[in-house]
C-alpha cells in the first residue's frame, strides 16, 4: 500500500470514529422515554425509530461536510453516488428492536469503501462501552485492545452466532437450518445485531457467526474488523458474504461449516 492509501485509510478512520461516537451519543442518551415505530419495512415487525433516522442524518451530515465528493449508501435512505472513489455503507442503529425494547444489543456500524474495496469499518457500541475498528492492511482493535479471533476447536465444540430474518417465510427456513445445525455445535446464539455479532467473532466471544439476508450495510464494517483479526470471512462456497449468505469464522471452523452450510440450504428459503 502506497503513503497516500495509508493517509486516506487513515483519514477515513479518523472521521469514521468520530461520526460513529457522536451517533452512538446522540441514540445512548437521547432515547426517548416513549420511543415508538415510525415505520415498517419489510414486515410489520421490521421496524424504524425516529432515532434510527436521527442518527443517519447526524452521520451522513458530519460526513458529507467534511467530504462532499464522497458517495452514502445508508439503511434509512441516504444513497448518493459521489465523485471521489470513496462511498460511505452506514447502518445508523443495527438491532433497532433490542434498541426499541431497550436491550443492550444494538451498535452504529460504519465502513468506508474505496475504489468498491471496503478499507475501514467502526461499529461503535454504547451499551457495551465498545468500539471495534479496523483498516485494511493494519489490523482491527476494540477500543485501544488488538483482536484476535479464537483459535478453531472441533465443530462439536464451536459456539455459533446466528440471525433470523423478520419476514415470517424465512424466518421459518432459517430455524429449519439453525435446527439441524445445533446438534452439531456446542450451541447457538442469537443477539439481534449482525455487525455486534461479527465483531464478537472477531473479539474471540464465539467461533463463528453466520446469517441469510443481510444487507451491505449490515456487514461491511463487521465483515473487515472480523478478516483484520485472522477470521475468515465468505458466503456460499466460492462466493464473498452477500444476501444469500454471510459467514465469519476461525478459519478451521469456517472451512468445516461452510460447505456444512450449504447442504443445509442456509443460503435459501
Amino acid at each position: 500500500m502506497s503513503d497516500q492509501a495509508d493517509q486516506l485509510k487513515a483519514e477515513l478512520l479518523e472521521l469514521a470514529l468520530e461520526a460513529a461516537h457522536r451517533a452512538g451519543a446522540l441514540l445512548h442518551d437521547g432515547r426517548p422515554a416513549d420511543l415508538g415505530v415510525a415505520a415498517t419495512k419489510s414486515s410489520t415487525v421490521d421496524v424504524v425509530t425516529e432515532m434510527d433516522l436521527a442518527s443517519e442524518k447526524l452521520i451522513t451530515g458530519y460526513l458529507a461536510e467534511r467530504r462532499p465528493d464522497d458517495g452514502f449508501l445508508g439503511e434509512e435512505g441516504a444513497e448518493t453516488e459521489g465523485s471521489s472513489g470513496v462511498r460511505w455503507v452506514i447502518d445508523p442503529l443495527d438491532g433497532t428492536v433490542n434498541y426499541l425494547y431497550g436491550l443492550p444489543g444494538w451498535a452504529v456500524s460504519i465502513a468506508a469503501e474505496y475504489e468498491g474495496e471496503t478499507v475501514v469499518g467502526v461499529v461503535e457500541a454504547p451499551p457495551r462501552g465498545e468500539t471495534f475498528r479496523a483498516a485494511l492492511g493494519h489490523g482491527a482493535f476494540r477500543n485501544a485492545q488488538p483482536l484476535r479471533c479464537r483459535p478453531a476447536p472441533p465443530l462439536d465444540q464451536a459456539l455459533v452466532g446466528t440471525g433470523f430474518n423478520y419476514v415470517a417465510e424465512r424466518r421459518a427456513a432459517q430455524a429449519e437450518v439453525a435446527g439441524q445445525l445445533i446438534p452439531q455445535v456446542r450451541d447457538i446464539r442469537r443477539s439481534g445485531s449482525a455487525a455486534i455479532d461479527l465483531c464478537d467473532v472477531a473479539a474471540g466471544r464465539m467461533d463463528a457467526f453466520y446469517e441469510r439476508g443481510l444487507h451491505a450495510w449490515d456487514l461491511a464494517a463487521g465483515d473487515l474488523i472480523a478478516r483484520e483479526a485472522g477470521a475468515r470471512t465468505g458466503g456460499r462456497p466460492g462466493r464473498g458474504p452477500d444476501g444469500e449468505l454471510t459467514l465469519a469464522a476461525s478459519p478451521g471452523v469456517f472451512e468445516v461449516l461452510q460447505p456444512l452450510l450449504d447442504r443445509l440450504g442456509a443460503w435459501h428459503d
